[in-house]
Protein backbone atom coordinates (compact mmCIF):
# COMPACT_ATOMS: atom_id res chain seq x y z
CA UNK A 1 0.00 0.00 0.00
CA UNK A 2 0.90 3.57 -0.73
CA UNK A 3 2.65 5.79 2.76
CA UNK A 4 3.36 8.48 3.01
CA UNK A 5 5.45 8.09 5.78
CA UNK A 6 9.33 6.37 5.55
CA UNK A 7 9.57 2.40 6.47
CA UNK A 8 10.10 2.44 10.18
CA UNK A 9 14.15 1.00 11.08
CA UNK A 10 13.36 -2.79 12.87
CA UNK A 11 15.21 -2.65 16.55
CA UNK A 12 16.05 -6.22 17.07
CA UNK A 13 15.59 -7.16 20.85
CA UNK A 14 16.50 -10.98 20.82
CA UNK A 15 16.74 -13.83 18.55
CA UNK A 16 13.88 -16.57 18.17
CA UNK A 17 12.48 -18.57 15.01
CA UNK A 18 8.86 -19.26 14.47
CA UNK A 19 7.48 -22.57 14.28
CA UNK A 20 6.08 -23.17 10.53
CA UNK A 21 3.14 -25.72 11.53
CA UNK A 22 1.32 -22.99 13.19
CA UNK A 23 -0.05 -19.48 11.64
CA UNK A 24 0.80 -18.71 7.85
CA UNK A 25 2.69 -15.71 6.60
CA UNK A 26 -0.13 -13.22 5.25
CA UNK A 27 0.54 -14.06 1.30
CA UNK A 28 0.31 -18.00 2.17
CA UNK A 29 -3.18 -18.29 4.04
CA UNK A 30 -5.51 -20.51 2.84
CA UNK A 31 -8.32 -18.97 0.90
CA UNK A 32 -10.74 -19.41 3.16
CA UNK A 33 -8.37 -17.41 5.78
CA UNK A 34 -8.34 -14.74 3.36
CA UNK A 35 -12.05 -14.45 3.33
CA UNK A 36 -11.28 -14.55 7.10
CA UNK A 37 -9.02 -11.82 7.07
CA UNK A 38 -8.83 -9.70 4.29
CA UNK A 39 -9.28 -6.24 2.97
CA UNK A 40 -10.92 -5.49 -1.04
CA UNK A 41 -9.65 -2.17 -2.56
CA UNK A 42 -12.91 -1.55 -4.35
CA UNK A 43 -14.22 0.78 -7.07
CA UNK A 44 -17.80 1.77 -5.73
CA UNK A 45 -19.79 2.79 -9.07
CA UNK A 46 -21.95 5.79 -9.50
CA UNK A 47 -25.25 4.82 -7.77
CA UNK A 48 -25.83 2.37 -5.16
CA UNK A 49 -25.13 3.24 -1.60
CA UNK A 50 -21.83 2.20 0.06
CA UNK A 51 -24.04 0.01 2.57
CA UNK A 52 -25.29 -1.29 -0.40
CA UNK A 53 -22.10 -2.24 -1.86
CA UNK A 54 -21.09 -4.00 1.39
CA UNK A 55 -23.80 -5.75 1.04
CA UNK A 56 -23.51 -7.09 -2.08
CA UNK A 57 -19.38 -8.32 -1.11
CA UNK A 58 -21.10 -9.99 1.86
CA UNK A 59 -23.16 -11.68 -0.74
CA UNK A 60 -21.14 -12.54 -3.22
CA UNK A 61 -18.09 -13.75 -0.90
CA UNK A 62 -20.64 -15.55 1.23
CA UNK A 63 -19.54 -13.85 4.38
CA UNK A 64 -21.37 -12.55 7.56
CA UNK A 65 -19.48 -9.63 8.21
CA UNK A 66 -17.97 -7.00 6.17
CA UNK A 67 -17.49 -3.37 6.99
CA UNK A 68 -16.64 -0.04 4.63
CA UNK A 69 -13.97 2.82 4.92
CA UNK A 70 -15.58 5.86 4.57
CA UNK A 71 -19.44 6.12 3.22
CA UNK A 72 -19.36 7.75 -0.26
CA UNK A 73 -22.76 9.56 -1.77
CA UNK A 74 -24.90 7.28 -4.02
CA UNK A 75 -23.63 9.73 -7.20
CA UNK A 76 -19.94 9.39 -5.90
CA UNK A 77 -17.96 6.40 -7.44
CA UNK A 78 -14.36 5.54 -6.13
CA UNK A 79 -12.01 4.09 -3.89
CA UNK A 80 -14.01 2.29 -0.84
CA UNK A 81 -12.11 0.11 1.49
CA UNK A 82 -14.22 -3.27 2.20
CA UNK A 83 -12.91 -5.44 5.21
CA UNK A 84 -13.56 -8.96 5.57
CA UNK A 85 -14.95 -11.02 9.01
CA UNK A 86 -12.21 -10.56 11.53
CA UNK A 87 -10.36 -7.96 9.64
CA UNK A 88 -13.74 -5.41 10.22
CA UNK A 89 -12.28 -3.77 13.37
CA UNK A 90 -9.43 -2.44 11.19
CA UNK A 91 -11.27 -0.12 9.15
CA UNK A 92 -11.55 2.06 12.10
CA UNK A 93 -7.88 3.01 11.02
CA UNK A 94 -9.29 4.09 7.97
CA UNK A 95 -12.51 5.72 9.17
CA UNK A 96 -10.47 9.09 10.34
CA UNK A 97 -7.69 8.63 7.99
CA UNK A 98 -6.79 11.33 4.97
CA UNK A 99 -9.09 11.23 1.87
CA UNK A 100 -8.44 11.94 -1.76
CA UNK A 101 -10.57 13.30 -4.45
CA UNK A 102 -10.85 14.43 -8.12
CA UNK A 103 -14.25 17.29 -8.84
CA UNK A 104 -15.46 18.40 -11.53
CA UNK A 105 -16.47 22.61 -10.33
CA UNK A 106 -18.91 24.08 -12.25
CA UNK A 107 -18.64 27.93 -12.50
CA UNK A 108 -21.80 30.02 -12.78
CA UNK A 109 -19.87 33.09 -13.95
CA UNK A 110 -16.79 33.63 -16.01
CA UNK A 111 -13.58 33.70 -14.16
CA UNK A 112 -9.72 33.71 -14.62
CA UNK A 113 -7.42 30.69 -14.07
CA UNK A 114 -4.86 32.96 -11.68
CA UNK A 115 -8.03 34.79 -9.56
CA UNK A 116 -9.31 30.82 -9.51
CA UNK A 117 -5.91 29.78 -7.97
CA UNK A 118 -5.37 32.43 -6.00
CA UNK A 119 -8.82 31.66 -4.28
CA UNK A 120 -8.31 27.75 -4.10
CA UNK A 121 -4.71 28.85 -2.12
CA UNK A 122 -7.04 30.47 0.34
CA UNK A 123 -8.89 27.23 1.34
CA UNK A 124 -5.75 25.49 2.35
CA UNK A 125 -4.84 24.66 6.00
CA UNK A 126 -8.06 24.52 8.16
CA UNK A 127 -11.74 25.42 7.22
CA UNK A 128 -14.99 25.93 8.79
CA UNK A 129 -17.92 23.64 7.70
CA UNK A 130 -21.11 22.91 8.25
CA UNK A 131 -22.56 19.77 7.12
CA UNK A 132 -25.14 20.32 4.07
CA UNK A 133 -29.20 19.18 4.60
CA UNK A 134 -28.75 16.31 3.77
CA UNK A 135 -26.11 15.07 5.40
CA UNK A 136 -26.19 11.68 7.91
CA UNK A 137 -24.71 13.73 10.76
CA UNK A 138 -25.40 16.22 13.11
CA UNK A 139 -24.69 20.18 11.20
CA UNK A 140 -22.85 21.67 13.51
CA UNK A 141 -19.82 24.19 12.79
CA UNK A 142 -16.90 22.31 13.07
CA UNK A 143 -13.35 22.33 11.22
CA UNK A 144 -11.69 20.64 8.81
CA UNK A 145 -8.04 20.63 7.02
CA UNK A 146 -7.35 21.11 3.21
CA UNK A 147 -4.01 19.50 2.48
CA UNK A 148 -3.62 20.84 -1.04
CA UNK A 149 -5.67 21.77 -3.72
CA UNK A 150 -4.34 21.11 -7.32
CA UNK A 151 -6.05 22.32 -10.64
CA UNK A 152 -5.74 19.70 -12.85
CA UNK A 153 -7.90 21.46 -16.13
CA UNK A 154 -9.56 24.53 -16.97
CA UNK A 155 -11.84 24.56 -20.08
CA UNK A 156 -14.21 27.43 -19.74
CA UNK A 157 -16.24 27.63 -16.67
CA UNK A 158 -15.64 23.64 -15.92
CA UNK A 159 -12.87 22.99 -14.28
CA UNK A 160 -11.15 20.20 -12.69
CA UNK A 161 -9.64 19.82 -9.45
CA UNK A 162 -7.80 17.45 -7.05
CA UNK A 163 -8.17 18.06 -3.33
CA UNK A 164 -6.33 16.58 -0.42
CA UNK A 165 -8.33 16.69 2.74
CA UNK A 166 -8.86 15.37 6.02
CA UNK A 167 -12.01 12.79 6.95
CA UNK A 168 -15.34 13.89 7.26
CA UNK A 169 -14.74 16.99 4.50
CA UNK A 170 -17.57 17.86 2.36
CA UNK A 171 -16.10 18.88 -1.32
CA UNK A 172 -19.67 19.91 -2.11
CA UNK A 173 -19.89 22.54 0.35
CA UNK A 174 -15.76 23.64 -0.43
CA UNK A 175 -16.55 23.72 -4.29
CA UNK A 176 -20.09 26.09 -3.03
CA UNK A 177 -17.91 28.21 -0.55
CA UNK A 178 -14.84 28.37 -3.63
CA UNK A 179 -17.58 30.04 -5.89
CA UNK A 180 -19.13 32.34 -3.39
CA UNK A 181 -15.20 33.79 -2.44
CA UNK A 182 -15.02 34.46 -6.66
CA UNK A 183 -18.19 35.97 -6.74
CA UNK A 184 -19.74 34.15 -9.21
CA UNK A 185 -20.92 31.12 -7.44
CA UNK A 186 -20.04 27.02 -8.37
CA UNK A 187 -21.51 23.65 -8.31
CA UNK A 188 -20.01 20.06 -8.07
CA UNK A 189 -20.41 18.69 -11.20
CA UNK A 190 -19.19 15.13 -10.39
CA UNK A 191 -16.89 14.03 -7.57
CA UNK A 192 -14.44 10.33 -7.65
CA UNK A 193 -12.10 9.58 -4.54
CA UNK A 194 -9.06 8.67 -5.60
CA UNK A 195 -7.25 8.01 -1.89
CA UNK A 196 -8.50 6.81 1.60
CA UNK A 197 -5.90 6.09 3.76
CA UNK A 198 -3.46 3.72 2.48
CA UNK A 199 -5.66 2.70 -0.31
CA UNK A 200 -5.57 4.30 -3.49
CA UNK A 201 -6.83 3.82 -7.21
CA UNK A 202 -3.21 2.04 -8.24
CA UNK A 203 -3.21 -0.17 -5.38
CA UNK A 204 -5.06 -3.24 -6.63
CA UNK A 205 -8.53 -1.16 -7.24
CA UNK A 206 -11.29 -4.00 -8.31
CA UNK A 207 -14.73 -3.93 -9.23
CA UNK A 208 -17.64 -5.34 -8.01
CA UNK A 209 -17.33 -7.89 -11.07
CA UNK A 210 -14.25 -8.76 -10.58
CA UNK A 211 -14.90 -9.94 -6.90
CA UNK A 212 -17.90 -11.94 -8.32
CA UNK A 213 -15.38 -13.96 -10.78
CA UNK A 214 -12.89 -14.47 -8.74
CA UNK A 215 -14.88 -16.33 -6.13
CA UNK A 216 -15.96 -18.20 -9.22
CA UNK A 217 -13.51 -19.08 -10.63
CA UNK A 218 -12.18 -20.34 -6.88
CA UNK A 219 -15.48 -22.16 -6.26
CA UNK A 220 -16.22 -23.32 -9.54
CA UNK A 221 -13.07 -24.34 -10.59
CA UNK A 222 -10.81 -24.59 -7.72
CA UNK A 223 -8.54 -21.59 -8.98
CA UNK A 224 -7.63 -19.18 -6.60
CA UNK A 225 -5.31 -16.96 -8.25
CA UNK A 226 -7.64 -14.24 -9.12
CA UNK A 227 -9.32 -14.28 -5.78
CA UNK A 228 -5.78 -13.86 -4.02
CA UNK A 229 -5.41 -10.56 -6.02
CA UNK A 230 -9.05 -9.13 -5.54
CA UNK A 231 -8.44 -9.54 -1.77
CA UNK A 232 -5.60 -8.60 0.23
CA UNK A 233 -4.30 -9.74 3.43
CA UNK A 234 -5.48 -7.21 6.25
CA UNK A 235 -1.71 -6.73 7.31
CA UNK A 236 -1.54 -4.18 4.25
CA UNK A 237 -3.87 -1.72 6.19
CA UNK A 238 -1.05 -1.39 9.00
CA UNK A 239 1.62 0.40 6.67
CA UNK A 240 2.11 3.29 9.44
CA UNK A 241 1.21 1.41 12.13
CA UNK A 242 3.97 0.96 14.41
CA UNK A 243 4.69 -3.07 15.16
CA UNK A 244 6.08 -5.14 18.11
CA UNK A 245 6.52 -8.70 16.79
CA UNK A 246 6.32 -11.28 19.60
CA UNK A 247 7.40 -14.71 20.35
CA UNK A 248 5.35 -17.94 19.63
CA UNK A 249 5.13 -18.54 22.99
CA UNK A 250 3.08 -15.52 23.81
CA UNK A 251 0.55 -15.30 20.67
CA UNK A 252 -2.13 -17.16 22.42
CA UNK A 253 -1.58 -15.17 25.55
CA UNK A 254 -2.52 -12.12 23.70
CA UNK A 255 -5.55 -13.85 21.47
CA UNK A 256 -7.28 -14.03 24.99
CA UNK A 257 -7.05 -10.42 25.84
CA UNK A 258 -3.71 -10.17 27.63
CA UNK A 259 -1.06 -7.51 27.80
CA UNK A 260 2.10 -7.58 26.16
CA UNK A 261 5.20 -8.44 28.80
CA UNK A 262 8.71 -7.17 28.05
CA UNK A 263 10.22 -11.06 27.72
CA UNK A 264 7.61 -11.94 24.75
CA UNK A 265 8.82 -8.75 22.71
CA UNK A 266 11.56 -10.12 19.81
CA UNK A 267 11.55 -7.12 17.63
CA UNK A 268 9.87 -3.91 17.22
CA UNK A 269 10.13 -0.72 15.17
CA UNK A 270 11.05 2.35 16.19
CA UNK A 271 9.96 5.67 17.15
CA UNK A 272 6.96 4.03 19.42
CA UNK A 273 6.05 7.07 22.30
CA UNK A 274 3.78 6.26 25.30
CA UNK A 275 0.43 5.90 24.78
CA UNK A 276 0.46 5.10 20.45
CA UNK A 277 -1.37 2.70 18.78
CA UNK A 278 0.70 -0.56 17.91
CA UNK A 279 -0.12 -3.40 16.38
CA UNK A 280 1.14 -6.52 17.72
CA UNK A 281 2.66 -9.01 15.28
CA UNK A 282 4.12 -12.60 14.99
CA UNK A 283 7.36 -13.27 13.63
CA UNK A 284 5.63 -14.30 10.16
CA UNK A 285 4.15 -10.77 9.90
CA UNK A 286 0.69 -11.70 11.16
CA UNK A 287 -1.56 -9.27 13.21
CA UNK A 288 -2.65 -10.39 16.37
CA UNK A 289 -3.96 -7.67 18.49
CA UNK A 290 -3.77 -3.46 18.48
CA UNK A 291 -3.09 -1.94 21.37
CA UNK A 292 -1.54 1.17 23.23
CA UNK A 293 2.15 1.19 24.33
CA UNK A 294 2.86 1.39 27.60
CA UNK A 295 6.57 2.26 27.43
CA UNK A 296 8.76 3.66 24.30
CA UNK A 297 10.86 1.90 21.64
CA UNK A 298 13.68 2.15 23.72
CA UNK A 299 12.24 0.90 27.09
CA UNK A 300 10.97 -2.21 25.16
CA UNK A 301 14.59 -2.62 23.92
CA UNK A 302 16.63 -2.32 27.09
CA UNK A 303 13.94 -3.75 29.93
CA UNK A 304 13.68 -7.10 31.17
CA UNK A 305 10.42 -6.92 32.61
CA UNK A 306 7.53 -4.69 32.83
CA UNK A 307 4.02 -4.62 29.85
CA UNK A 308 5.13 -2.71 26.86
CA UNK A 309 1.76 -3.01 25.08
CA UNK A 310 -2.09 -2.47 26.89
CA UNK A 311 -3.75 -5.16 24.76
CA UNK A 312 -7.15 -3.23 23.37
CA UNK A 313 -8.18 -5.23 19.99
CA UNK A 314 -7.83 -9.26 19.36
CA UNK A 315 -8.16 -10.06 16.09
CA UNK A 316 -6.45 -13.64 15.92
CA UNK A 317 -8.75 -16.34 15.97
CA UNK A 318 -7.67 -17.93 20.09
CA UNK A 319 -6.19 -21.42 19.15
CA UNK A 320 -4.69 -20.25 16.17
CA UNK A 321 -0.74 -21.02 18.16
CA UNK A 322 -0.78 -23.33 20.68
CA UNK A 323 -1.10 -22.58 24.77
CA UNK A 324 2.23 -21.78 26.09
CA UNK A 325 1.11 -19.71 29.04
Amino acid sequence: MSSAEQPRKLLVRCEAETNPRYGHYPHERPVDEYLNYGFINLDKPRGPTSHEVVAWVKRILSVERAAHGGTLDPKVSGVLPIALQRATPLIKLHMQAGKEYVCVMTLHGDVSESRLREVCSEFIGPIYQRPPLRSSVKRTLRIRRIHYIEILEMRGRHVLIKVGCEAGTYIRKLVHDIGEVLGVGAHMRELRRTRAGTFTEEDNLVTLQDVADAYAFWKEEGDDRWIRKVIMPMEVVLANIPKVYIRDSAVDAICHGADLAVPGVVKLEEGINQGDTVAIMTLKGELIALGKALMTSEQMLQSEKGLAVNTERVIMKPGTYPKMW
